[in-house]
């Protein structure tokens, strides 16, 4: 009865008194069975851990966890090995070892954990990203690429990308001469072009974007996906995640995802249904393959919402940061403005529209996209892959289902691989044929091998045609008193690399 009545006045005590109870039967259950084969294996260093959390006390202290892998491997190398609550894991940071892995041993570490955000947000992994390596995810892929994101296709879309960055254009002159709120509107153009390509319309008139909280989604997002919760580290005590609330994070964000995602598939069977057709946008596209069942594998709806999701939040994420990066790095360089500024002015002299017959032309700007995407790439920690078999990599043995990180922005800020690594110099990209689309393992901001993102052209379009469009339609400088040194270029950490503070300049229209 003492005992009853101890729970009941005392439940945080009672929690705590259960946690022990269980790392310690975890305890017991490692060093009787585990202890005897880690002996055996040549693991990569790495550093001392602590028993049940392992190494999660280097990440779960710091608020900046690409910086903390960044400091560790300057320790102990470009292989390390962190025990990360029951996930043994390995992080990769130079060229030669991604390499390796992404194209040498590409098959047998091409799949993907199951983690426990990805189950919930992305409708069980039924979608590209997060599915495991099998027959449904080269099934899924391969609607990706010749179905949704094909050459073609993002051709296709040409006319929305052109009215789009006219929008984008009116927003920044209806701000002049005020300051103007760059990366809002960057978002703001990010959002309305893959919604509408995706999506069939845009979401920001009528308030639309605030009220579905696009912005809040998609932060949630990044923080539940992209985060090191401690909850995703020990996948035999599911509890974990509800004690800390992370699982009712997941499941309020999930929910909001599916209710949006819902309207969207009901407004679109209702569209077809009365026969008021447009130019077929990515839902329509999925739609009609899960109706007909003209592929491979058999999509259900959680597969059209789950390749939604992809195709939504990756296309977003990835024009808005290499833009908002992009620009600050520029501003932040005025020799590097004025050069770009002076190639795209001087092929399109007097015409005031950037058209995409004229992107082939800028080499210099697209060097200035490289440079910013080797500094900052959206996903500065590459989505975690899974060994499906024991490896040796670089000497170290690499067990079976052993979770591998390709630290994406170590590489590109290799000294190995570039000199001068932290400083933002395009030129080191005119006359070089180092590229970002998966074949030169010094620049992986998208991936490589199998699990290499398949939207690369898709999002390359909509970020070649808006930047040249900013640099040839104003002329820029920071608000006044504020000099490039004053820029806060803090980041917040989650599966894509936000700066935390908005890009604020003067925007002088070119065209009078």
């Amino acid at each position: 009865m003492a005992l009853l009545q101890w729970k009941q006045e005392n439940p945080s005590d009672h929690i705590y008194v259960l946690f022990t109870g269980i790392f310690l039967a975890i305890l017991m259950k490692y060093l009787l069975t585990k202890s005897k084969s880690c002996r055996k294996l040549k693991l990569p260093p790495g550093p001392r851990k602590f028993p049940i959390i392992g190494n999660l006390h280097h990440l779960l202290d710091s608020s900046s966890t690409h910086l903390t892998l960044h400091n560790i491997g300057d320790k102990y190398g470009p292989i390390f090995y962190l025990q990360l609550g029951q996930i043994p894991t390995v992080v990769i940071s130079s060229a030669r070892l991604a390499e390796e892995i992404m194209k040498t041993h590409d098959l047998a570490t091409c799949s993907r954990p199951r983690l426990f955000s990805a189950k919930y947000l992305f409708f069980n992994c039924a979608e590209v990203a997060f599915s495991p390596y099998g027959v449904y995810w080269r099934g899924v892929r391969k609607i990706c690429t010749l179905e949704l994101l094909s050459a073609k296709r993002v051709q296709s879309f040409s006319f929305i990308r052109e009215q789009e960055v006219a929008h984008l254009v009116s927003r920044i002159v209806q701000s002049y001469p005020g300051t103007t709120n760059l990366s809002k509107i960057i978002g703001l153009y990010a959002n309305d072009t893959i919604c509408r390509m995706a999506l069939g319309r845009d979401y920001s008139g009528g308030g639309d974007y605030d009220r579905h909280g696009f912005q809040s989604m998609l932060e949630d997002y990044q923080e539940l996906v992209g985060g090191f919760s401690i909850g995703e580290f020990f996948p035999s005590m599911e509890f974990v995640c509800t004690l800390t609330g992370f699982k009712s994070k997941l499941q309020q964000t999930f929910r909001r995802f599916d209710k949006f995602f819902d309207e969207v598939i009901d407004e679109h069977l209702k569209n077809n249904s009365q026969g008021e057709k447009k130019q077929k946008d990515l839902v329509d596209v999925l739609l009609d393959i899960q109706k007909n069942g003209s592929t491979d594998v058999s999509l259900t709806m959680d597969s059209v919402k789950g390749i939604i999701m992809d195709m939504f939040v990756a296309g977003t994420d990835t024009t808005f940061i290499t833009l908002d990066w992009g620009m600050t790095e520029l501003l932040m360089n005025p020799r590097v403005m004025q050069k770009a500024q002076n190639e795209v002015r001087s092929i399109l002299q007097d015409r005031r529209v950037v058209e995409e017959s004229d992107l082939p032309h800028f080499q210099y700007m697209q060097a200035v996209i490289k440079e910013t995407l080797r500094l900052h790439p959206p996903a500065p920690v590459l989505l975690p892959r899974e060994s499906t078999q024991d490896l040796k990599i670089d000497g170290y043995d690499i067990p079976a289902k052993t979770r591998i990180y390709i630290n994406a922005r170590k590489i590109g800020r290799d000294p190995i691989s570039w000199k001068n690594p932290d400083t933002f110099e395009p030129e080191r990209f005119i006359d070089s044929g180092i590229n970002y689309k998966g074949q030169n393992f010094e620049l992986i901001p998208f991936g490589a091998g199998r699990r290499k993102c398949p939207g690369i052209t898709f999002g390359e379009a909509n970020i070649e045609l808006a930047l040249a469009q900013l640099l040839h339609s104003f002329d820029w400088e920071l608000p006044h008193g504020i000099s490039p040194k004053d820029l806060d270029l803090k980041e917040v950490f989650g599966i894509t690399m936000h700066r935390i503070e908005n890009l604020k300049v003067i925007a002088k229209p070119h065209f009078s």
